[in-house]
Formats: structure tokens, C-alpha cells, sequence
């Protein structure tokens, strides 16, 4: 039953990140948090593998669509969070020996969490009033990804809603656009900061079995959610992603709330 629970979780979480470029680990991790039976470190491992899988199959799968990558943006971003995947996972391995307390490094997380989605969720309720840039140069074009790695390596969530405010912003990209450079983002981060694990032997201890289910729930929900994001307008997407910080909003609450009684 609990193989079946995390399968369902991560085909919906990446369904919905496939559809929206959120990823899903910003879902699957605080789910995961709050139901517990897992250290932080797992969680966050597993959680990276599986919306690897996710991003892998969603820009496979929008080959040919309407809506296309800019590889003179695009590419810097990728490259830039590629970097902050390995310093991200390098701040997180760094905090968590520092502290060696799981629900203190769990807490840290959830309250970052909420304090960087209540600031997404407010500048999205009001960016129709807010005056967008246009960033030009592959030089700022991978400050900006480097940025945007560090925070998913360290949060464990692969990229989530941080992503597409920042491409909102600083690019003034319209929302499936978004979407789909922030899954390339994704792409890049999540691999360099799997091989920086792999090369410096972090791997957390982890049921294979549970690795394998997760990934293959990504990669369903990847075919899944690219199939609706063809068929769902700009607007419709803006309004899944609204209700999904309000979502992940509460469940980061709780789980500060729960690590909190743990210290």
C-alpha cells in the first residue's frame, strides 16, 4: 500500500509540474515531509531522481509543439542552474553536517518554503500591475540560473514556483513558455546535482524499490502532463499554478510545524 501511495503521489505532483513547469518535487517533497518514515536527505534524493525522470519525458515530448525554447536564454539559465545544482546539493550536505539534525534541516527548509511562495504567490496575484524586464546576455542569463539552482539543490524540490516567477520577471515570458524553460532548468540542475552525489558517494540510504516507483510515477506523469498542457490555455495555467501556492503554502506550514515540535 505505501509503494501504491508514493506512485500516486508522484504521478500527480508530476502531472501537475509537467503542466504548469513546477517540476512536482516542490509537491512530492512536503507530502512526503508530512507523511514521514523517511530522513530529510532520502526524501529530498528521491524526490530529485523522480522529477528528473519527469523533465526528461516533458521536453521529449514537446518536440514539435507550438511552444519553443529560446537557446540563447535558455541555454545560460540551464547551464547556470547545472552550477547551482552541485552548489545547492554542496550548501545542503554543508547545513545538515553543521546542525546533524534532520527535523532542524527539515524545518529550515519548510519556513524557506513558505516565505519563498507567499512572495511568489503575491507577486503573480499582482503581476499584471508589475512592469516585466527583458534580460539579454548569456552572462546574466546564468547569474540568473545560478540562482535559481541553488535554492531547488537545497530545497530538494527541483525547481518548483520560484522557476517561473523569475522567468515571468526577468524575461517576460508568457506562462507555457515559462513552463517549458523552466522544465529545461530543471533538467540541468536535477542531473548536475545526481552526479555530484554519485561522484562524492552521498547517496542517502534508500528503499531501491521506492527509487523505482517514484521515477516511473515522473515519467508517467511527464507523458500525462505534457498531453494536457497542449490542450490547456495560458489561462487555465495561471490558475492551476495559483491554487498550487496556496496548496503548497499550507503543507510547508504543517511541516514546520510538525519538525518544529521535533526539536
Amino acid at each position: 500500500m505505501l509503494y501504491l501511495f508514493y506512485l500516486l503521489i508522484c504521478v500527480a505532483a508530476t502531472t501537475i509540474g509537467a503542466i504548469s513547469g513546477i517540476g512536482g518535487g516542490v509537491l512530492i517533497k512536503p507530502v512526503m515531509d508530512a507523511v514521514g518514515g523517511m530522513g530529510v536527505s532520502a526524501i529530498s534524493f528521491l524526490s530529485g531522481c523522480t522529477v528528473l525522470a519527469m523533465s526528461v519525458v516533458s521536453l521529449l515530448r514537446s518536440r514539435g509543439g507550438e511552444v519553443k525554447l529560446e537557446p540563447r536564454r535558455g541555454t545560460p539559465l540551464a547551464l547556470g542552474g547545472a552550477v547551482g545544482g552541485v552548489a545547492g546539493k554542496g550548501v545542503f550536505d554543508a547545513v545538515k553536517a553543521s546542525f546533524g539534525n534532520d527535523a532542524l534541516l527539515g524545518a529550515i527548509q519548510s519556513g524557506l518554503m513558505i516565505v519563498l511562495t507567499l512572495g511568489v504567490l503575491v507577486y503573480v496575484l499582482g503581476k499584471s500591475r508589475i512592469r516585466a524586464r527583458d534580460v539579454r546576455g548569456a552572462l546574466p542569463c546564468l547569474a540568473i540560473g545560478l540562482g535559481l539552482g541553488v535554492l531547488s539543490a537545497f530545497l530538494g524540490i527541483g525547481g518548483g514556483p520560484i522557476n517561473l516567477a523569475v522567468l515571468y520577471y526577468c524575461f517576460s515570458m508568457d506562462t507555457k513558455t515559462a513552463a517549458l524553460h523552466s522544465l529545461y532548468i530543471i533538467l540541468f540542475s536535477q542531473t548536475a546535482s545526481l552526479l555530484s552525489t554519485l561522484l562524492q558517494s552521498r547517496v542517502p540510504a534508500f528503499d531501491p524499490v521506492t527509487l523505482a516507483v517514484m521515477a516511473g510515477g515522473g515519467i508517467v506523469g511527464g507523458f500525462v502532463g505534457r498531453a494536457f498542457n497542449k490542450k490547456m490555455s495560458p489561462g487555465q495555467v495561471d490558475s492551476l499554478f495559483r491554487a498550487l501556492l496556496v496548496v503548497i503554502t499550507a503543507i510547508s506550514c504543517y511541516n514546520l510545524w510538525r519538525y518544529g515540535g521535533m526539536l
